[in-house]
């Protein structure tokens, strides 16, 4: 049920590039206003986003499919979702939890499974037809499934770039049709441009999280 559990903290910077990405996370911060949580659904664009100044953060990415019943993942790309707090407790869906901490993750999750709170699509059916399967992954990821591996492949090459692999041999690895293909792509999902993810000293605004993933071509 989950991809990925992150931290981080909010200093010296005011905004940063938020990249694409087809999963949601659960998001809990601290900052001189208290403590806040709420979702950040799939992002469809990268986009610029606020940084509190001196604010820990803890994120919870979902697994692709995982999502709350009631929730509709639709109408939460592009969203973020606050919910409401009262110390360390926040609630979903009329429960009341407690905020998880960095090392406990996976039980909060298992916790959230066990009350019907969390819940996973098999998004990958091979037995269904194309239509059902479309549709089920509209449902619970919130992109078409053609948009998912757009984006997929574009954090590919830019996870490349960053590590100063040529950016022609990024584009034909990676299955563009040539480099300004490549950028288009780069432009919409990443923000910077294959010349300034290449560039450590480039002094754009940080980018939220960049990592290795399976390979993907777009078909």
């Amino acid at each position: 049920m989950i991809e990925r559990v992150w931290r981080s903290r909010g200093v010296d910077t005011a905004t940063m590039t938020s990249v694409s990405r087809p999963h949601w996370d659960f998001v809990f911060w601290q900052g001189a206003d208290g403590i806040h949580a709420g979702v950040q659904g799939p992002e469809s664009r990268a986009s610029q986003a606020p940084v509190p100044s001196n604010s820990e953060f803890l994120g919870i990415r979902l697994a692709l499919g995982a999502f709350v019943p009631g929730f509709s993942m639709p109408q939460l790309v592009d969203r973020f979702v606050e919910l409401p707090v009262e110390r360390d407790w926040f609630t979903l869906a009329g429960d009341r939890i407690r905020k998880p901490r960095f090392t406990d993750a996976e039980q909060f999750v298992a916790l959230l499974v066990r009350r019907g709170l969390l819940d996973s699509a098999d998004v990958r059916d091979a037995a269904a037809t194309d239509r059902t399967r479309q549709r089920r992954y509209l449902a619970s990821v919130g992109l078409p499934q053609r948009t998912v591996q757009q984006i997929e492949r574009a954090n590919d090459a830019a996870v490349r770039l960053r590590e100063g692999q040529a950016p022609a041999a990024v584009a034909q690895d990676t299955g563009y049709f040539d480099q300004p293909h490549m950028a288009r792509s780069l432009r919409r999902f990443i923000g910077p441009s294959a010349t300034e993810l290449a560039d450590a000293n480039h002094p754009g605004s940080p980018l939220s999280l960049l990592y290795k993933t399976e390979p993907v071509r777009a078909q």
